[in-house]
């Protein structure tokens, strides 16, 4: 693969969702998803912006211990993207607020594009699929493709290897 890596780790944590994370400048950066991404370009979901993380941590599956984030995570979707900004860097795009790219996943393909509503200590944003041949008003990949893209796993199986 070529070009930054985008992971998205679904993590039962207190509550189930999906961390999206972008490789931008030697570092992951962080969004939880509360619904996942949608394939709908009209189904705007919220992404909470979280700290970054290492680029070791994009392939992390298994059972946090107690704490903060303690529960399950899976690697249910992964691949490269690309900057669809040609007039700023991703960073540049990010700190500013708007962010568009182009992933090429296993389970998403197309446009994206990553919207800041508001700034605070966790910042809000929209995670919005962009209109092209990878929208799908009817796909709903959460539910159709449950299982890890690196071990085959649902998060059901992790957590349960984890209590066995």
């Amino acid at each position: 693969m070529s070009g930054p890596r985008f992971v998205i780790q679904q993590h039962d944590a207190t509550t189930l969702h999906y961390d999206f994370r972008l490789e931008v400048d030697g570092t992951l950066r962080s969004w939880a998803v509360p619904k996942g991404p949608s394939t709908d370009p009209r189904d705007k979901r919220l992404a909470v912006e979280v700290e970054d993380h290492s680029l070791g941590y994009r392939d992390f599956e298994g059972v946090i211990g107690a704490g903060y984030g303690a529960g399950a995570v899976i690697v249910w979707d992964n691949g490269t993207y690309r900057n669809l900004d040609e007039e700023r860097s991703m960073a540049e795009a990010l700190d500013a607020g708007r962010a568009k790219f182009w992933l090429e996943g296993h389970k998403l393909r197309g446009g994206w594009t990553l919207q800041r509503m508001r700034d605070g200590a966790k910042p809000q944003w929209l995670l919005i699929k962009r209109r092209d041949e990878g929208a799908d008003a009817r796909r709903n990949p959460q539910s159709t493709q449950p299982e890890s893209v690196l071990s085959g796993r649902t998060i059901e199986e992790v957590a349960q290897g984890k209590r066995a």
